[in-house]
This record gives structure tokens, C-alpha cells and sequence, in this order.
């Protein structure tokens, strides 16, 4: 794992520590989310896909300690460079 890829990791980790305790989650756009992902080098994307009748996609990122998400009906295409992991699933408080 590179030193770029642990420190992604641990802004994450931060990120869902910070959401734990005081519930900071910022509900955007596909499009905003596609913003904010590519103002970072090497970002990292939670995402999970969800839905009966069709598939829908939820994003997850964080940046400058907020956590951004995202839900889309069709996947996005994140900026080179990105690393996404996939997810059973991505709880947001409701």
C-alpha cells in the first residue's frame, strides 16, 4: 500500500470517526461529488450499489474533513487516479 493510499485511508477513517460523533455528512449531486473527488490526487471512493427494481449507486468521499455522498441511478466515472472500494453497503444516518 502506498504512503498517498494509507493517508486517503486514514482521511476516510477520520472522516467516519468525525460522522460517528457529530453526524456531518454533506448530501450532494453525482455531479458535485465528481467536483469534489477531482480537486484531490489519489482520492479515495467508497461506493455500494442498492435497489430491487433497478440498480442505484452510492458514493462516499471525504475532503478538508467533511464527508460527501452521493447516490446516482447509473455509475459514475471518477478522474484517474481515484481508488474506489466497493461496499456491501454505505449507511447514512436518516
Amino acid at each position: 500500500m502506498s504512503a498517498a493510499t494509507m493517508a486517503a485511508t486514514a482521511a476516510a477513517a477520520a472522516s467516519i470517526q468525525a460522522l460517528k460523533a457529530g453526524g456531518v455528512l454533506v448530501h450532494v449531486d453525482p455531479q458535485e461529488i465528481l467536483r469534489v473527488v477531482s480537486k484531490q490526487s489519489e482520492a479515495l471512493v467508497v461506493r455500494s450499489t442498492f435497489g430491487i427494481l433497478s440498480t442505484h449507486y452510492s458514493y462516499i468521499t471525504s475532503y478538508k474533513g467533511l464527508a460527501f455522498y452521493a447516490t446516482s441511478p447509473e455509475p459514475l466515472a471518477f478522474p484517474a487516479g481515484t481508488e474506489l472500494i466497493d461496499a456491501k453497503s454505505i449507511w447514512v444516518p436518516g
